[in-house]
């Protein structure tokens, strides 16, 4: 490859301007930007039109400069023209000197096989091979047949790596010859190749020689470049280790020897072998410097540039004071050549933009750079050579050491280095302890496995810069931008937090923890403001940073919870999903800030925490991961109380050794003697069921809020009496504004525990206030031992941190909660959701009817218990109903012809279960018509999920640093965790940014801190968004660290041509609309099909619900105007149908 002009220039301008020599640059037109032309006092464009190899190669224009300029010497670096004679003829011929040796010296060393016949003249060893260039395939197979193989192609013309190929044996002889024959042509311009034995596993040694113009060389010991990797050397060595005294006297006494007999005049390098038993062989001699050059500089203290610099003036080497017995090693030198080339990819040189460039100095170590610098474009047409690290100590452990302290300080962003791959040569005990050979890379694979750059300041930078031009990444349902006041927490005392209900729990188990609660002689709470509260007002949004911050203050003043619900539901999807945050690490980081709390999570049976059914044995998974992160109380409910999943939840919770809580959904009211489909008798006898199944602690789940004073009381003294010694835990939402005088009656028939949200974070579809409950049990036996004022300043915070979250918040169009949810039943989150999606989708003024639908949705599937996922089937089918217009009526009138939502057709299949006292009908038959239907359980019937499997195929694409955690996430949404991947690749641990930042972005000119790890903390300042260039991208422009940094990002408006969707007409009658705005997910129908009535066509999702569009007619498809990810808005036209006649 051809070495980078720059870093070689600016070694020699640096020599020259020491000596006080006026310098010339010469540069290509793709050179304007290195670094060579300015540190040159003059510098002059050649070989204008070219690219930048050929122009370096056009010997006319260089010696053109060189006499308009009256230049008396030219240095020609290396690689390009460094060992071209007739370069060197040609300076001489101008009247300019040639830095280097004689144009006959030249060419008898660029003459491989020349100096291999001086070297046996002069009785230097060399390696068996042919005498002269071979015309064909057939003398290398004489060759072959003479000295055995293993043999090596050699371009006649040319070093660095190309046209070399190694043949270990007869078959692989033709096509390595074409290989090697057609790489020499194209690089040298000469395919001509040398044959020779291959000396297996030797040592590359070479020694550095300096002759002057009256017949006397010197030598400057050896060099040690044996770790090469394609015949590319990737860290050198001087002096070289373990070396036999004897041995190195043979090779630096051959090495003069050989060039007196030239008669050798300035630097150069003589190279050998030397193979397993100490022998050497001479291959060749380079007369010119070489990239290596530093480590011998760095130990005999001799500038071989100022050296060759004198020499070609005419001093001798004595003047210079350049004597043989004077010269001395001293201590060690290693020299690693930065390049942009990525490891991992082979090599595989890497272009593009420095984005960030910051190399590591101090003492002990020289750079040479070429042209590395933030903002640099780093081009193809070299070897990709950023810089080159020395290092030097006073023996080879201490150099080590050096070096590896400054690769770890290099920072280098934009392009792929492979500076990694250099700290695993520089940390291998093999290359510390012992002497390499040229095989140590190819034998060391583990040297590719690197530790991947984390990278994460220039990954924020580019999320923040990606949300400034393009706004947030999260789908946002309310226009308003979070407050900007900031929440301050209340100080919190150093040392420990006091001891709680989990000390009794880690010291006496499960049962011992449920007898302590129910001895318990006041109230006791469990705190939903970290899950429930925020998930019912907020849309599930906080994010673990808000939490974090409250922690330890709720750590340290509320020890005395029952619990505090922090997990499950629906924030496990939501924190990958929409926060880009690992639900994993909130639990780790949250049970590091509160020891002694127990925490308590919401686990929907066998829907773990999705809303699928999965195999057992990843529920059973779920739930150990979950204990063994920190997890303590499982609430286990099942969203039809269906007893086969919500054992099998209980099963797999109490086996990872979790507290159960078997949780009984309530519905309907205990208390109304005309209501009595889920009287108090079910009730009952359910609860003697779950009793009968070993829960630790029994649970009465009121998602709707629906629990009346009267029904609490009849419920909870019904269970008190037939169960004394479990404990009773309820949790309901205050919807309709009773959720206080509910669980009061609850506490007063016997409950132990209730739910309830800080104040602020209370009311309407969240749980009922926390202040409101303590205060009203003060001074009474159920006094929860909460101090008030306590929850005053813990419901300041919240409030504060609320306004961050406007974009979220549901009183933006909730302004209150509302009685009639008594009639609709519909649960507190959900209330929420349809809040939202209906006026999302412009029905804000249909919510009354929605609600409406939702009751008689309600009675078509028979009156359900609902609460995920079976509210959300009643949901999608009423929403189904208000969109389509259609009362409960007609839905079952046509139930046979209507495209039904997806969820509603598989609830009816026994997707999730059975409900209680059977499926409706004649309602199910309707719509199932001959699709298959499940009996049972539905998770019985699924294969267990192969984790092993799982965990390899996401070691493939996402490298090993894959938890077990992380494989659980992928089981439970494999899509999301996929997108979730994509995204932190892209962009940095956007959990370290506060929420405001998150969503929003900062303001140009705002200064903040972000904090990545403890005690790693960013300065950023915005500084500027740039115009749009010519790829629909815009630079970002920051200051990190008081740096100047910039990224790119994909302006996604303006990437969007305007494009507008034809409208179905409903006067045509093949025209088939979008029922609903939102986004195609699959296909099902190709042109030219024919299709019958009522056959699925395509499938939309929208707010999380899917729908199947059915054909409405029989007949063949002729146009399909969407494809999978088509995003429509309601009566866009999908495809168009001609009937059949």
């Amino acid at each position: 490859g051809q070495r980078h002009i720059s870093e070689i220039a600016i070694r020699v301008f640096r020599a020259c301007t020491e000596l006080g020599i006026r310098t010339v640059a010469v540069y290509s037109e793709q050179d304007r930007g290195q670094m060579h032309r300015q540190k040159a006092d003059e510098a002059y464009l050649i070989g204008k039109g070219l690219l930048p190899v050929a122009a370096y190669l056009h010997i006319p224009d260089i010696i053109r400069v060189a006499k308009e300029n009256n230049v008396d010497a030219i240095h020609p670096g290396y690689g390009f023209l460094s060992e071209r004679s007739d370069f060197a003829q040609a300076c001489a011929d101008a009247g300019v000197r040639f830095i280097g040796p004689s144009p006959e010296t030249v060419r008898k060393m660029g003459d491989k096989v020349e100096a291999r016949s001086l070297a046996i003249s002069a009785g230097v060893p060399v390696v068996p091979g042919t005498d002269g260039p071979i015309a064909s395939l057939e003398e290398a197979r004489l060759f072959a047949e003479t000295y055995g193989f293993p043999i090596i192609f050699k371009a006649a013309y040319g070093g660095g790596g190309r046209g070399m190929r190694v043949v270990k044996e007869y078959e692989e002889l033709e096509e390595n010859y074409q290989r090697a024959y057609s790489e020499a042509l194209t690089a040298f311009g000469n395919g001509a190749l040398f044959v020779e034995k291959f000396i297996e596993r030797p040592r590359h040694i070479e020694v550095q020689i300096l002759g002057d113009k009256y017949g006397n060389v010197i030598h400057l010991f050896e060099r040690d470049c044996s770790i090469q990797r394609r015949h590319q050397k990737v860290v050198e060595i001087a002096p070289a280790a373990d070396l036999d005294p004897n041995l190195r006297d043979r090779l630096t006494s051959d090495s003069v020897k050989l060039a007196k007999q030239v008669g050798y005049e300035n630097a150069g390098t003589v190279e050998f072998l030397v193979d397993k038993h100490g022998k050497h062989y001479f291959i060749e001699v380079n007369s010119r410097l070489q990239v290596e050059h530093t480590v011998t500089e760095e130990v005999t203290d001799v500038d071989l540039v100022h050296a060759q610099l004198r020499v070609c003036e005419g001093r001798s080497l004595s003047e210079l004071g350049l004597i043989q017995e004077q010269i001395r090693v001293n201590g060690c030198a290693i020299q690693c050549r930065v390049t942009t080339e990525d490891p991992a990819r082979g090599f595989q040189p890497d272009t593009g933009r420095l984005e960030v460039f910051r190399s590591g100095e101090g003492m002990g170590i020289r750079l040479d750079s070429a042209s590395a610098f933030p903002g640099a474009v780093i081009s193809p047409h070299y070897d990709s050579l950023l810089v080159k690290v020395i290092a030097s100590g006073k023996d080879m452990a201490t150099a080590a050491a050096k070096m590896h302290r400054a690769l770890s300080e290099f920072r280098v962003r934009g392009v792929k280095t492979n500076i990694p791959f250099l700290q695993n040569v520089l940390s291998n005990s093999q290359f510390l302890q012992s002497t390499v050979d040229t095989q140590f890379i190819d034998e060391n694979q583990d040297l590719f496995i690197m530790k991947p750059v984390q990278n994460r300041a220039q990954k924020l930078l580019h999320y923040l810069g990606h949300v400034m031009v393009n706004g947030p990444t999260t789908p946002i349902p309310v226009k308003a931008k979070p407050s900007s006041i900031d929440p301050v927490v209340p100080t919190v005392p150093m040392g420990e937090p006091p001891l709680g209900f989990r000390d009794v729990l880690l010291r006496e188990g499960p049962e011992g923890f449920a007898k302590a609660v129910r001895a318990h002689p006041g109230l006791l709470l469990m705190d939903t403001t970290f899950r429930d509260a925020h998930q019912s007002l907020l849309a599930t949004r906080v994010r673990t940073q808000d939490l974090k911050k409250i922690a330890p203050y709720v750590s340290h003043n509320f020890s005395n919870l029952f619990s505090l619900e922090n997990w499950g539901g629906a924030t496990f999807d939501v924190a990958m999903r929409f926060l880009y945050e690992c639900p994993w690490k909130r639990l780790q980081e949250l049970r590091s800030l509160v020891p002694n709390v127990p925490f308590q999570m919401l686990l929907r049976g066998a829907n773990a925490v999705g809303y699928t059914n999965y195999p057992d044995n990843t529920v059973f998974r779920f739930c150990e991961v979950a204990k063994e992160n920190g997890m303590d109380i499982f609430r286990v409910f099942d969203s039809l109380n269906y007893l086969p999943n919500m054992l099998l939840g209980m099963e797999a919770a109490g086996r990872a050794g979790g507290v159960v809580e078997a949780a009984i959904s309530y519905t309907g009211d205990v208390s109304d003697p005309m209501r009595q489909k889920y009287s108090l008798e079910y009730y009952v006898h359910l609860a003697d069921e779950l009793m009968k199944a070993g829960t630790h602690i029994l649970c009465i789940k009121d998602m709707a809020g629906l629990l009346k004073p009267e029904s609490s009381r009849l419920l909870i003294s019904a269970l008190r009496d037939r169960f004394p010694d479990v404990p009773i835990h309820v949790h309901t939402h205050d919807t309709a504004g009773a959720g206080v005088a509910a669980m009061l009656a609850c506490a007063e028939a016997g409950a132990d525990v209730v739910d309830v949200a800080v104040d602020s974070m209370a009311g309407m579809t969240s749980q009922p206030s926390m202040g409101a409950v303590v205060a009203c049990t003060k001074g009474t036996s159920l006094n929860t031992g909460v101090a008030l004022e306590k929850v005053y300043d813990y419901s300041e915070y919240w409030e504060v941190t609320r306004g961050l979250y406007a974009p979220f918040d549901c009183t933006a169009t909730m302004k209150s909660g509302n009685a009639d949810v008594y009639e609709n039943e519909i649960p507190g989150g959900q209330y929420t959701n349809l809040h939202f999606q209906a006026h999302s989708m412009g029905l804000g003024n249909k919510f009354k009817q929605v609600k409406k639908a939702y009751a008689e949705a309600n009675k078509l599937l028979g009156d359900l218990i609902k609460v995920t996922p079976s509210s959300k089937i009643v949901g999608d089918l009423a929403q189904f109903m208000v969109q389509n217009n259609l009362t409960g009526k007609e839905v079952e009138e046509r139930a046979e012809d209507l495209s039904f939502p997806l969820s509603v057709v598989e609830f009816l299949q026994g997707h999730i279960g059975v409900p209680h006292g059977g499926f409706p009908e004649p309602f199910r038959t309707k719509v199932l018509k001959s699709l298959p239907r499940m009996e049972g359980r539905p998770g019985a019937t699924l294969p267990p999920l192969d984790f092993d499997a799982l965990e390899a195929g996401l070691r493939l694409s996402h490298g090993n640093d894959i938890t077990t955690e992380d494989v659980m996430s992928a089981a439970m949404y494999p899509k999301v965790f996929e997108e979730y991947k994509e995204f932190t690749k892209n962009f940095g641990p956007v959990d370290c940014l506060s929420t405001r930042l998150f969503l929003d972005g900062p303001k140009i000119a705002e200064e903040f801190e972000v904090e990545i790890e403890r005690g790693k903390t960013l300065n950023i300042k915005a500084l500027a968004v740039g115009d749009l260039n010519k790829s629909g991208q815009r630079g970002v422009f920051f200051e990190l660290n008081g740096q100047l940094r910039s990224v790119l990002v994909k302006d996604n408006v303006a990437m969007k041509e305007m494009k507008f969707h034809p409208k179905a007409l409903k006067s045509v009658q093949g025209q088939v609309g979008a029922p609903m705005p939102g986004k195609v997910i699959g296909v099902k129908v190709k042109p030219g099909q024919k299709v019958t009535k009522g056959q699925p066509l395509c499938v939309l999702s929208a707010m999380k619900m899917e729908t199947v569009v059915n054909s409405p007619l029989a007949g063949v498809v002729t146009v399909i105007h969407v494809n999978t990810d088509s995003s429509l808005e309601g009566d866009d036209l999908i495809m168009e149908i001609t009937a059949e006649e």
